[in-house]
């Protein structure tokens, strides 16, 4: 190990087949991390222990927890918290920033197409099937134009550093992303922790989220309304992420309301509150489109609004992200993505996209069968995680299950070379120890009606267990705080 090593990294086993963050091709570590390196190292592992614990008892006064589903049980957990930050200089962020912007630009581009003109898939760039046989596709809203003409205010964008040194974007997330909110509570979590960390780097805030979002939803208000009312509509408490919506509901200083606190008349929408009806302009929905009304979506539907897509398409309320936007983070159309930038925007993909077949070709499902122990195999409409079937992992049992899968519905699946996530320096509990650990990046990015803006740091996700790749909560990772330097 390099002579920058003090007791609380000296048993960290670095693998230079892996391309690990802090350190250089020369095995060094890097310069912008030798500072932190130090005034971490110079913790004793109790000390540390205590730190971290402290770290974890902020996330739990806090209330900073998600569920996660299985075998048909709900468990509450706390998020796991690294407090070793991640730091990604000023130039790369830049790359970073700019891919994210235009990434989400030209969805919203392709998003307005597609329900409109069509103009992409009449001249065959995109395949009219593709969409057609989308489940998020929604065909109540062709013809519907969103107030400021923005469908995906809010997109998560998922970025992986490869063992060449360059970003790649694994998926882009324009549903629901979420998230955001533990960005900004590591960084409170790390400052109440490690405060004097903080004097040694200049590193840009991530606690002024709440405020763009408000103001750039408040940018695509309805047309007439002068001092538009917004809410952040939730499912309730029982959701996986309801902490978060909570937590921007408060920050934005606007209220948090389930579906049967709101009501539609005249096409309009109110909120029941205790001095009366009031307006509503914006709607932050964090509910799936097939519960937002159960007049138009699922008759079943108790979460929802009744009216509230017929108030939507007289332009009378902003829902964001607008319906139907599903249609566009689809793993399938993902392929698509360097055609679709190149086709609104005219220009090339400043992020790379990995290699990705479509199960749908004949020729590229021929090549994933026979070649599935060497690809990570992906449902094309599923997140958290969920269903995602790295090739090399599995038995010769469970490959012959996944190929029975994908030739029963090829539509449903695309696959990926396994791509080698860099991993970074991150405190192990079993182990009581610092180890190698697998990291993605989720961005942020708004879209307003005259300025873009995408938080400087995202979501630094980390695949807790040894080798894992899959990086998600709902898989067992935890996240780190993101540094994006001055």
């Amino acid at each position: 190990m390099p002579k920058e090593d003090s007791t609380i990294f000296a048993s960290y086993q670095r693998d230079p087949s892996l391309f690990d963050e802090i350190y250089d091709a020369k095995g060094q570590i890097k310069d912008v991390y030798k500072t932190l390196f130090q005034l971490y190292g110079g913790h004793s592992i109790p000390d540390y222990m205590t730190l971290n614990e402290k770290a974890r008892s902020s996330f739990f006064n806090q209330g900073i927890t998600f569920q996660v589903y299985h075998d048909k049980q709900m468990q509450e957990k706390i998020f796991p918290f690294d407090l070793f930050p991640r730091i990604i200089d000023s130039k790369e962020w830049e790359v970073i920033e700019k891919g994210a912007i235009q990434r989400s630009r030209a969805l919203n581009l392709f998003l307005w197409d597609i329900y409109h003109e069509k103009k992409i898939l009449k001249q065959g760039v995109v395949p009219l099937e593709l969409i057609s046989s989308s489940e998020n596709y929604l065909h109540q809203m062709i013809g519907v134009d969103p107030p400021g003409g923005i469908y995906n205010h809010i997109s998560g964008t998922d970025v992986i550093k490869h063992n060449d040194g360059q970003y790649y974007v694994l998926e882009d997330n324009i549903r629901c992303p979420s998230g955001v909110s533990y960005v900004i509570c590591n960084r409170t979590a790390l400052k109440r922790a490690l405060f004097g960390v903080f004097n040694h780097y200049e590193t840009h805030t991530v606690t002024n989220y709440a405020e763009n979002l408000l103001d750039l939803l408040e940018s695509v208000k309805p047309h007439g309304v002068d001092v538009p009312n917004t809410v952040v509509i939730t499912p309730g408490m029982y959701n996986s992420a309801f902490y978060e919506h909570s937590y921007l509901a408060k920050t934005m200083g606007v209220e948090l309301v389930e579906g049967r606190d709101l009501f539609v008349e005249n096409d309009f929408v109110y909120m029941r509150t205790i001095k009366g009806p009031q307006k509503v302009d914006i709607i932050y929905r964090r509910i799936d489109d097939q519960f937002l009304d159960p007049l138009e979506f699922r008759a079943d539907s108790s979460l929802g609004v009744p009216g509230l897509f017929s108030a939507y398409k007289k332009g009378n309320v902003t829902l964001a992200n607008a319906p139907g936007t599903g249609v566009a983070d689809d793993k399938a159309v993902y392929t698509y993505m360097p055609e679709i930038i190149k086709y609104y925007l005219d220009e090339t993909p400043i992020l790379n996209n990995v290699h990705t077949y479509h199960c749908s070709r004949p020729k590229e499902l021929a090549y994933v069968l026979d070649h599935i122990h060497e690809l990570v195999i992906k449902p094309v409409d599923e997140a958290g995680g969920y269903g995602i079937s790295i090739g090399n992992r599995l038995t010769k049992e469970e490959i012959e299950t996944v190929k029975k899968q994908i030739k029963e519905h090829p539509r449903k699946y695309v696959a990926q070379p396994i791509m080698s996530l860099s991993v970074h320096p991150t405190y192990i509990d079993e182990t009581s120890s610092f180890e190698q650990r697998h990291v993605d990046l989720r961005t942020f990015t708004i879209l307003g009606k005259d300025r873009d803006f995408v938080l400087k740091g995202g979501l630094t996700r980390v695949a807790l267990k040894k080798g894992n790749l899959i990086v998600n909560s709902s898989q067992g990772g935890g996240s780190k705080d993101t540094w994006v330097l001055k």
